[in-house]
């Protein structure tokens, strides 16, 4: 497909970049998307990424991404900057996996979910529903949050006041009874809130627009 590569990228042997996406009945001369990469991104061995399903449209990779060995983005997907994804990391169509994420080996992402900024999602897991950033995820069917991401947080240039208040959303939104999103709605009523933890709480607000926890969905036939 139509493939777009910026600077100092790395490609090592046997990845596939910009292939036509695996739909049923997508014939050899479907009129299909893009995939547009950007600069001094690492491509592992095996590594797999395919164009948009739709002509006129894109997946789209950012900067300062590290994609290890058999990874494989669907079409559709975008990925921002600074990302990892461990060995055999599987991500399906129309993912959105913002800054700093770390996805550890052979996790998997369902199409339509976000994964929040500077979150970790370890091993194995098979995420179902948006992420909150600065998360720590494990388990499946459904994943469970486990605390917040320290290493990320250090990653990303935060101040201990910057991330004491994260932890404090932590424990508000995830360590005190009633649901998720009543703890969000109590939350967001505070003043002062700073940027990080209003995007924890303007997460969980969009991924209950979707009855799956998917807010992207919720926008595919728009």
């Amino acid at each position: 497909g139509a493939t777009t590569i910026g600077r100092q990228n790395h490609f090592f042997p046997n990845s596939a970049i910009g292939c036509n996406p695996q739909i049923l009945g997508l014939g050899p001369d479907a009129q299909t998307g893009a995939l547009v990469i950007g600069d001094r991104n690492v491509f592992r061995e095996n590594v797999t990424i395919h164009v948009s399903k739709h002509a006129g449209t894109a997946t789209r990779i950012g900067s300062d991404n590290l994609l290890m060995v058999g990874s494989h983005i669907g079409h559709d997907a975008i990925l921002e900057d600074k990302i990892v994804l461990s060995n055999l990391v599987q991500i399906g169509g129309h993912v959105h996996i913002e800054t700093g994420a770390w996805m550890s080996g052979l996790a998997a992402s369902h199409q339509f979910v976000t994964i929040g900024k500077w979150c970790y999602v370890a091993g194995l897991a098979g995420l179902t529903h948006d992420i909150v950033p600065f998360v720590i995820v494990s388990g499946h069917y459904p994943p469970r949050v486990r605390g917040v991401n320290k290493r990320g947080m250090n990653r990303a240039g935060l101040n201990e006041e910057q991330q004491e208040r994260i932890l404090d959303a932590y424990k508000r939104l995830y360590r005190k009874s009633g649901t998720l999103l009543a703890n969000a709605k109590e939350l967001a009523e505070q003043d002062g809130l700073d940027e990080n933890v209003r995007a924890m709480i303007d997460s969980i607000f969009k991924s209950t627009q979707h009855r799956f926890g998917r807010y992207l969905e919720s926008k595919r036939n728009e």
